[in-house]
């Protein structure tokens, strides 16, 4: 399990753009942490994958991480691309994201260690990018589910990891069988991009369960039937959803 100390912050301010690091992690950041390009000249570069996100695995001096570059999906990407509107260096999707990653690691939620976030504002728009450490040894619920190896135990789990979360006030804007991670270690959530703390309410706490209910049949847990689904994944997740919620 990843520390659970609270972030050492630190902030800067350069051309264009802000960068906020944990120190204690890391000493010392600049605008080369969120280029590709950069970590590949070092040797650093691991991996580095398509999709909306334009996802690289890096080698830190803290441990492999995760280089993710803010975009927007569907339509409105063919014409925003990458652009949020500015609204000032506390409110940019990756400060924010850093920042409710911190205070969830400080509560003991098993999330992913933020170690730098940083924006370039481009007139009135910005982007924006996120590094976090890497979860070692992880599978996406996805993944395992297009393994067949989703029984009722891990099942349990997953609902006692949802109401960790929502217990703590926690709402994830992307509850999906993707953003749900397993390792030896245990479970963890990850992508906490437009995510925010709000007073526990069973009416969001519900929506969040319905849309991660959705995701698991949408990435095939209910191949084998409705019923097969309710019995051997939905009901056993619930199960220790409302046990943890209430203990």
């Amino acid at each position: 399990m990843q520390s659970t100390m609270m972030t050492d912050e630190r902030v800067l301010a350069d051309q264009g753009g802000g960068i906020v690091f944990d120190a204690g992690l890391v000493p010392a950041v600049d605008r080369r942490w969120f280029e590709p390009a950069w970590w590949q000249g070092q040797g650093a570069l691991a991996a580095a994958t398509g999709g909306r996100g334009g996802v690289s695995i890096i080698r830190t001096d803290a441990g492999e991480a995760v280089l993710r570059h803010y975009r927007r999906g569907g339509m409105v990407a063919n014409i925003l691309g990458d652009r949020y509107l500015w609204l000032g260096a506390d409110r940019t999707r990756s400060f924010r994201e850093f920042r409710l990653l911190a205070h969830l690691l400080g509560r003991g939620l098993p999330v992913p260690a933020p170690l730098a976030a940083g924006f370039v504002r481009h007139g009135l728009r910005y982007s924006a990018d996120l590094v976090t450490l890497r979860i070692p040894c992880a599978s996406t619920l996805a993944e395992k589910i297009a393994a067949g190896s989703v029984d009722t135990e891990l099942a349990g789990q997953v609902g006692a990891l949802v109401a960790r979360f929502h217990r703590e006030g926690v709402w994830h804007a992307d509850l999906n069988a993707h953003n749900i991670l397993v390792n030896p270690e245990g479970l963890y959530l990850i992508d906490f991009d437009r995510g925010r703390l709000r007073a526990p309410h069973l009416s969001w706490q519900q929506d969040n369960l319905d849309r991660l209910r959705r995701s698991l049949i949408k990435v095939g847990a209910a191949r084998s039937g409705d019923r097969a689904f309710d019995t051997d994944v939905w009901k056993p997740l619930v199960y220790r959803y409302e046990r943890t919620l209430g203990a």
